[in-house]
């Protein structure tokens, strides 16, 4: 980010997933974790790709004019650094902490020694199925002849047919997966969030898979609208977000402004950027908002408090502020994630300010995704500004937005909005702006 040029315990949880970033890669984590699904990561991805299998044996022929599904005929192959993958055309075979389509072999490979241990005892059972579902999308690809695009259009298209297979598990058609709840959504997303490129990574890279808030994007597509729309995904239509970074000073700190500087700076753009939008949102003009940094365990009196991030932080209707742990909560978000952490936790808090103003609710489902769509379209104007015109964001940014959303998501304590939900109503805003929230 860069400016004029450029529950808690719950939350500390969410802090770690952030520094990763890998593409289907190791997290970094002991891989004889304890599992938090029902048994051995072998005992998950069997099913799991028969599941697969199932699912594309019914959904392929919509996609192909009835042309009956094929499964993989080079057969499924874990591997280790002693038995390693069958070679792939002229690649010799290599340990790799990876899963991999392999086009000329027509298989599918996996590390069954680091990588799919780890993400099962990180992140369970359903992120080791999306991810089986991802490496079959790109037999899908090879199936359907979809194969002539950029990597980053390809893997976003898979990762977009995994999440049409995890829309038939939500709907309860899956054989391997059954009564997916929220947390394992979340849990989900969390494992994607480390299954990203590196922030600063351009989407011309040759081994480009996308950022965290391109990828979930993709798999939400699939999830809400199906493999028709994947199959349509193409470089001229599928929104890439994923840009390097412009200054070697940008990619020296990674994108962030020194935190002091960023709460103030952010703090400014929002109140600006509200003063222009809150108009068109509520006909009548915006107040400047308050906002009162606190101590940890001194928050500023306030009856009914509309909390966020596990009562870190909240918007007093009564006195009309906000506030925000300033010692713990805000630096922690700073530090472990980015800048634009601050920002979601900023944008989270004048978008309660705004939907309460108007007199929405923001406690209900509805009125938290409201919020989250606002927050959102704060963002939207920030990806539109040219060099000059306030806060732009920096490669990264975007995640460091996700990885909040998630971790304010698993405080709420409001279990029927995952951080899944709310992730993609703030992808509303950015992607549609004010007027994606409207409704």
């Amino acid at each position: 980010m860069s400016a004029y040029r450029k529950h808690w315990a719950m939350i500390v949880v969410l802090l770690a997933v952030a520094g990763c970033a890998v593409q289907w890669g190791s997290p970094d984590s002991d891989s004889t974790a304890p599992a938090r699904g029902g048994g051995s990561a072998r005992d998950v991805v069997t099913p799991a790709l028969r599941d697969v299998e199932r699912f594309w044996t019914a959904t392929y022929p919509k996609l192909a004019d009835g042309k009956a599904f094929k499964p993989v005929k080079g057969g499924y192959h874990p591997y280790t650094r002693r038995k390693l993958p069958p070679p792939c055309g002229s690649e010799r075979p290599e340990y790799q902490p990876n899963a991999f389509y392999c086009p000329s072999g027509d298989f599918i490979a996996w590390d069954a020694q680091t990588l799919i241990p780890q993400l099962q005892a990180q992140y369970g059972d359903l992120l080791v199925g999306v991810v089986m579902a991802h490496e079959y999308g790109h037999a899908i690809q090879a199936r359907l002849g979809q194969t002539e695009q950029p990597t980053v259009v390809l893997e976003q298209q898979a990762d977009c047919f995994a999440g049409a297979w995890l829309a038939d598990a939500l709907a309860g058609r899956s054989t391997a997966f059954t009564g997916v709840t929220p947390e394992q959504l979340d849990n989900t997303v969390a494992g994607l969030l480390v299954l990203r490129d590196q922030p600063g990574t351009s989407a011309a890279n040759p081994q480009a898979h996308g950022n965290a808030f391109d990828r979930i994007r993709a798999l939400q597509d699939g999830v809400e609208e199906g493999a028709q729309l994947c199959a349509t995904y193409r470089a001229d239509n599928v929104p890439v977000t994923e840009v390097p970074f412009q200054t070697r000073e940008d990619a020296a700190n990674g994108g962030d402004l020194p935190y002091a500087q960023a709460v103030n700076a952010l703090s400014q753009d929002a109140q600006d950027y509200w003063s222009k939008a809150y108009p068109k949102l509520a006909g009548q003009p915006w107040a400047t908002l308050r906002v009162e940094p606190f101590s940890a365990g001194s928050p500023p009196v306030c009856d009914r408090p509309d909390a966020s991030a596990g009562g870190a932080a909240f918007y007093c209707k009564d006195g009309d502020f906000a506030a925000f742990d300033n010692a713990r909560l805000a630096p922690a978000l700073y530090e472990n994630i980015g800048d634009n952490a601050v920002g979601m936790l900023l944008g989270d808090l004048f978008a309660r300010a705004a939907q309460s103003r108007r007199g929405a609710d923001t406690q209900n489902r509805a009125g938290q995704l409201a919020v989250d769509c606002l927050a959102g379209s704060w963002t939207s104007s920030q990806l539109s500004r040219t060099p000059g015109e306030g806060i732009t964001l920096s490669p990264g940014d975007l995640d460091e937005a996700v990885a909040a959303l998630l971790a304010f998501g698993r405080a709420g304590g409001d279990s029927a909005t995952s951080a899944f939900d709310r992730i993609g109503a703030y992808r509303d805003g950015v992607i549609k702006g004010l007027d994606g929230c409207s409704a």
